[in-house]
């Protein structure tokens, strides 16, 4: 997915603040400006869910945060959300994180993911799948492994 500049970036987070003067004074940090998914269709899939209010959270392998050198959302930070082709689309604020494995994400996180049918089996079902094909780490699937399940709240829709 197409990374969008800093101009951009700054331009679409002072549109956002005239919205939404809550927001701090700076954009946030590079990497917290990212698309949904590992694909443009994935990102504008998604995008499109959080734009209408039924996608509220989120979930990551925390293997693939620790391959990639990342670190974990934490509870109040914003994000900048990209769509397929890397435009700077919505700001989410974080309001929860907690990480469990795999096999208890609980039926209320995957209906807040807003996916396929919402349910557990569902987001089960996907989840594993994506995990496998875009894995940033070699350890393979495991249903005890680490997920960060975060919960967000839509500030401003673009």
């Amino acid at each position: 997915m197409p990374t969008p500049s800093a101009e951009t970036v700054d331009r679409f987070w002072r549109e956002a603040r005239a919205a939404a003067p809550e927001l701090p004074a700076d954009p946030p940090a590079a990497d917290r400006v990212w698309g949904f998914g590992a694909t443009p269709e994935h990102a504008d899939g998604l995008l499109a869910l959080v734009l209408a209010g039924v996608k509220t959270g989120t979930s990551g392998s925390l293997w693939d945060y620790e391959a990639e050198g990342e670190e974990v959302t934490r509870v109040g930070e914003y994000d900048v959300i990209l769509d397929g082709s890397g435009a700077p689309r919505a700001v989410i604020q974080t309001v929860a994180v907690e990480t469990v494995p795999f096999d208890e994400v609980t039926a209320e996180h995957a209906f807040a993911e807003g996916e396929d049918d919402r349910s557990l089996a569902s987001w089960r079902a996907i989840h594993e799948r994506f995990f496998t094909e875009h894995a940033s780490h070699d350890r393979g699937f495991d249903a005890r492994m680490p997920v960060v399940c975060e919960r967000f709240r839509l500030i401003y829709p673009a």
